[in-house]
């Protein structure tokens, strides 16, 4: 079986510098980590975890905590932290932490504090003080996706921003009623919906159009959107011509209680969602594209920048979604209908 004096001597440098590649401790330069690793591949050789742990004091192990693995955005942002995990060759310790279970405050109490791992990455972290102070308890470096505390570096969603492109996609295409559906009941993460509430309510107000102002809460679910959506649009004399979903499970569901209420999307009502989550494009719907797993990898690359300089400062990553038109939107009145110009909405012609 081949050692590292062996990937060493192949690629013609010293143990020290191979183990450094292989390891991701140290610096190394491009061309020199491409050829020990290719001559470790040649090899067949393996790093003993064991053996980089005694060298480095690190275990090469990363530990993820999230509510959720079977839901979109969490199963994604995760593919996007195991892509990047991969990549640098460390480890994944994967602590499902379902809200309100038991299994959730023993990882909090028990399973974080055995410290198997260099680093921790929060997904979606509920505003529990106790829990952010178990994790930082620890003394390893801490990375959230989602969230509003400057206690960690944060990747997220620039919430507000994607509220605002949400709303002014609609306003542009001649929307004057304009709803926004989803948020502010029993949530589990008020800073990314508030934000999202109050990008809407912003550009309204921005619009002049404040007097139109409406939201219909909900938790983030298709049946909760939908079951919202139904009593919005029961009633014909109030009736939004436009609604700015607060997710796209949401706005998925406000799709379906329309078409049962007779309501055709979109010449009587438009629908915009916020994520691109798998089932968009099965509904024709219009979103704002997040990428989560992007900010999967973007949170390992900030957890490795803490986990070799402890004293960085926290960072604050907000990332810009990207509006994607699909048939879920069209002009409320094709003769009044705009489009956005640099410095604010201009009407065609």
């Amino acid at each position: 079986m081949s050692g590292i004096a062996d990937v060493a001597r192949l690629a013609g440098v010293s143990k020290s510098t191979a183990s450094r590649a292989l390891s991701g401790a140290g610096y190394v330069s491009a061309s020199t980590r491409e050829r020990v690793v290719s001559a470790a591949a040649s090899l067949g050789y393996v790093p003993s975890t064991n053996a980089q742990s005694l060298s480095t004091g690190r275990t090469q192990s990363i530990g993820v905590v999230m509510p959720y693995i079977n839901r979109w955005f969490f199963a994604e942002v995760l593919e996007g932290i195991q892509q990047a995990l991969l990549a640098r060759g460390l480890d994944l310790m994967l602590y499902d932490a379902k809200p309100g279970s038991d299994s959730r405050r023993r990882i909090f109490e028990d399973f974080l504090a055995r410290k198997r791992f260099d680093g921790l990455i929060a997904v979606g972290l509920e505003p529990q003080q106790d829990e952010l102070e178990s994790m930082l308890s620890l003394g390893r470096p801490v990375v959230s996706v989602i969230g509003d505390q400057d206690r960690t570096s944060v990747v997220t969603l620039d919430d507000r921003h994607t509220a605002h492109r949400a709303t002014e996609h609609l306003i542009a295409l001649g929307h004057r009623r304009i709803a926004f559906l989803g948020a502010g009941s029993s949530t589990r993460w008020p800073h990314v919906e508030s934000a999202r509430v109050s990008g809407y309510e912003e550009t309204m107000t921005e619009a002049g159009l404040g007097a139109f102002i409406a939201h219909a809460p909900s938790v983030l679910s298709m049946p909760a959107g939908y079951a919202a959506a139904v009593d919005l649009l029961s009633d014909s004399g109030t009736r939004p011509t436009g609604i700015v979903a607060a997710c796209d499970e949401v706005a998925i569901g406000a799709i379906i209680a329309a078409r049962r209420l007779g309501i055709q999307v979109p010449s009587a009502l438009s629908v915009v969602g916020i994520d691109d989550h798998e089932h968009a494009e099965m509904f024709a719907l219009t979103t704002l594209q997040q990428n989560p797993r992007e900010q999967g990898v973007t949170a390992v690359d900030l957890l490795l920048r803490h986990i070799d300089d402890p004293d960085a400062e926290p960072v604050a990553v907000r990332l810009k979604p990207r509006l994607v038109v699909r048939n879920s939107t069209a002009p409320a009145d094709p003769a009044a209908a705009a489009v956005v110009v640099d410095g604010g909405i201009a009407p065609v012609g």
